[in-house]
């Protein structure tokens, strides 16, 4: 077969894709794409290997036209950027990226556990202790990042996976960006925002620890705290500022959400004098080994069942698409010139 710069597309072995990838004057890396692992407004992501080696990735393919036309070339810049710059125990792996006339590659170590959200659909809600244990390895996670002036900005279950032993690893940092002070972006998800990116009064590291709290009353609840069929209606509640509690969650932990829900975010727990030291020494998190958490040894409360390294059973199933991008040339490579 000989090296091309853009995608092939044929059936081999039950696998769906190859995609030949030029790499210097004499050699090439044959990838091929098999299971989707999950899909999104603008692309999808792939399980994927080379085809000599026997590890697996995940291929995160985006379309450039529809980057373009949903207005997200800065977001994915600087989600490419952001993670080629990151390396933590709790954030997943950027490897490469490149592209050809039509997509964006994005290659990225395979998680094989599954969203956090599948797991916490299946379980209905979780206990305490797990809820407590994904939460201190979120915090640490967002203690890096901010170390380095990085508000991450959208977590919630759906972008947090689970690794073999059912370690925290986040992913999609589409909305990232490295700010000092405050940014006005407009982004996220509707339940997770804070008051402050609502009202469009600029935002920083804080939205993080807001985001938190929203992520730890869903993990204990089953649910977020402030949900509608209608964003407006979810921005009114979170306005609102009142928060139901159901009778069973632990008042340690009703007093950590409710410090992290602070609507005034100078009050707000994670970005008070003490930063992130004040929600690691909140009563909740009493006896928590922060040091064998970011070494990873603490054992985690689900280790996801898989049979082999390629194995994703623990992720959903998405239909096929068919690919109707016919376009020619290449029109906004410059748009992604460091890509």
């Amino acid at each position: 077969m000989h090296c091309h710069d853009r995608l092939h597309y044929h059936s081999q072995l039950g696998l769906r894709r190859i995609v030949s990838l030029f790499s210097g004057r004499s050699s090439c890396f044959l990838f091929l794409f098999s299971n989707d692992l999950g899909t999104g407004t603008f692309g999808r992501v792939y399980l994927t290997k080379f085809r000599r080696e026997p590890s697996y990735y995940a291929m995160k393919v985006l379309k450039k036209t529809e980057v373009v036309r949903l207005k997200q070339v800065e977001h994915i810049n600087s989600e490419k950027q952001i993670l080629s710059q990151v390396d933590f125990p709790f954030i997943v792996n950027l490897f490469t990226t490149f592209q050809d006339d039509r997509n964006l590659y994005m290659l990225l170590e395979y998680v094989i556990g599954g969203e956090l959200f599948s797991h916490l659909r299946k379980a209905g809600r979780f206990t305490n202790d797990m809820t407590r244990f994904y939460a201190a390895e979120i915090v640490l996670a967002i203690e890096y990042l901010h170390s380095r002036d990085i508000i991450y900005r959208d977590l919630k279950p759906e972008n947090l996976l689970l690794d073999s032993k059912g370690h925290i690893k986040i992913t999609d940092f589409g909305f990232a960006k490295r700010v000092e002070d405050r940014t006005w972006t407009l982004c996220g998800t509707p339940e997770y925002l804070a008051p402050e990116i609502i009202q469009s009064k600029g935002h920083g590291k804080p939205v993080d620890w807001w985001a938190l709290g929203i992520l730890i009353f869903e993990m204990l609840a089953g649910y977020p705290p402030f949900f509608d069929d209608n964003p407006f209606g979810i921005y009114e509640k979170i306005l609102a500022g009142r928060i139901y509690f159901p009778s069973h969650i632990d008042p340690q932990a009703k007093d950590l959400i409710k410090r992290l829900l602070t609507a005034d975010r100078t009050r707000r727990l994670g970005n008070l004098k003490d930063g992130s030291n004040d929600i690691r020494n909140h009563k909740w998190f009493r006896g928590v080994d922060w040091q064998g958490l970011l070494n990873r040894t603490v054992k985690a409360p689900i280790e996801p069942p898989f049979v082999h390294p390629g194995d994703t059973g623990n992720f959903e199933k998405y239909p096929e698409v068919t690919d109707e991008d016919t376009a020619d040339g290449d029109p906004y490579r410059s748009l992604f010139a460091n890509f």
